[in-house]
């Protein structure tokens, strides 16, 4: 369950954001104050701070200099009213990695996170796909398949559950024809020991 630091005074929005995460399934710390949410973060580790900027007792961009300093590198994403550019471009400069405007709809938050906290590794059985690295492990090994084997198998497993059009498959070899498709569909599944369907007529899918 990820971890989340709310510092927001409204007191109103500060729990209609908890339960609304929480209902989300995230755990949400919360602060109505900068002195609050100092010590949260002190007494605890987070994956994310959702700070506000403008508070009585002074903002969030100093709190999340505060902590910077502090070799803290949590990722922060500030909610706020504030339409000053200039505070938006000091939050960026401290590593801020979003902001949301006031007001706005909860949903749009959680669209923002879920963006925020999307992986990019993909697990089916024993084969882990990292896009980033562009690495693919069996057993915890990496494993080279070739370059247009490694371009089908990209397509098929960020798109496992779906088929997967021939047409758009094809497009990913050298010399396209239907027998080196199956050539190459044979080669991964041979070399992975993963199951790719053949959906007559339409393409294929790795479920």
């Amino acid at each position: 369950m990820k971890k989340i630091l709310l510092l927001e005074d409204d007191q109103l929005l500060n729990e209609t954001l908890q339960l609304f995460l929480e209902r989300e399934g995230y755990f949400v710390d919360v602060a109505l104050t900068i002195k609050e949410a100092e010590e949260l973060t002190f007494k605890n580790r987070y994956d994310l701070y959702l700070f506000d900027i403008n508070l009585p007792q002074g903002s969030g961009l100093e709190l999340l200099e505060y902590l910077r300093l502090a070799e803290d590198k949590t990722d922060t994403i500030f909610v706020t009213a504030l339409t000053d550019l200039t505070s938006i471009a000091k939050g960026f400069e401290l590593g801020a990695i979003d902001y949301i405007k006031k007001p706005f709809h909860p949903k749009e938050l959680l669209i923002r996170l879920k963006s925020k906290f999307s992986s990019s590794v993909i697990k089916i059985g024993n084969i882990v796909f990292d896009q980033d690295a562009e690495v693919i492990r069996m057993d915890n090994k990496v494993v080279d398949i070739g370059l247009t084997q490694y371009r089908i198998f990209k397509k098929l497993i960020l798109n496992h559950g779906s088929v997967v059009n021939k047409v758009d498959l094809l497009e990913l070899l050298e010399y396209p024809s239907d027998n080196a498709l199956r050539v190459s569909i044979s080669k991964i599944k041979q070399r992975l020991r993963i199951e790719i369907k053949n959906i007559r007529a339409k393409g294929y899918m790795i479920e």
